[in-house]
């Protein structure tokens, strides 16, 4: 099944209503359910839910068995890697219903994560931090940061362009090894891009 604007499998369930952008295409297995909210030229893989009132951005790429509860909000230009893992409650028990103790997770613009990771819900994701394969997030992470680990620690910075960042030069400037786009770390910890709005997606590639 498709229309003009989106591309749905036929194995996939989407309810009804829910927002879908411009481009989106969502593929095997996946279940949208009522009440999310997708962007434009978003990519969900193979056996994806989506939550109800669950917000994805523009340009999000999911990988194949992930689930987004309620709960979750991903923005612009998000990356999911397979089967990565979001929580909704902090301490579950099967015999106990939380359904109002849910906690909100944002990751926020440009963000990758990593196959298998784990975010523990009520974390907030800073703009295009890196987190690692197998990672486990359980507290909130700054931009750019390259998480590895169990719990997830800081193990460098990320740039825009997901290359690890080289060492600072005398002028405490970081600088991509791809793109050579500079970043300074403007106060304990908090990294900004000196070349392009942190805010802002990437530019978009001549044509």
């Amino acid at each position: 099944m498709s229309t003009a604007d989106v591309l749905i499998h036929p194995s996939a369930i989407v309810d009804q209503p829910c927002e879908l952008g411009a481009g989106t295409k969502i593929w095997h297995f996946t279940h949208v359910c009522a009440g999310a909210r997708l962007g434009r030229d978003c990519v969900l893989g193979q056996n994806v839910y989506v939550g109800p009132g669950v917000r994805v951005g523009h340009r999000v790429k999911v990988q194949n068995n992930v689930s987004l509860y309620q709960g979750v909000e991903l923005d612009d230009d998000v990356f999911c890697g397979p089967s990565c893992v979001f929580t909704n409650v902090i301490n579950p028990r099967a015999g106990i219903n939380r359904r109002t103790e849910f906690r909100p997770t944002r990751v926020q613009l440009g963000v990758t994560l990593g196959a298998n990771a784990t975010i523990v819900c009520g974390t907030t994701i800073g703009r295009h931090a890196f987190i690692g394969a197998g990672a486990v997030v359980t507290r909130d992470v700054p931009a750019y940061a390259l998480m590895l680990g169990v719990p997830a620690r800081r193990d460098g910075w990320m740039g825009r362009h997901g290359y690890r960042l080289q060492s600072a030069d005398a002028a405490g400037i970081w600088r991509c090894p791809a793109s050579q786009w500079r970043y300074q770390e403007i106060s304990p910890a908090v990294l900004q891009c000196l070349d392009w709005p942190d805010d802002q997606p990437l530019p978009s590639p001549p044509s």
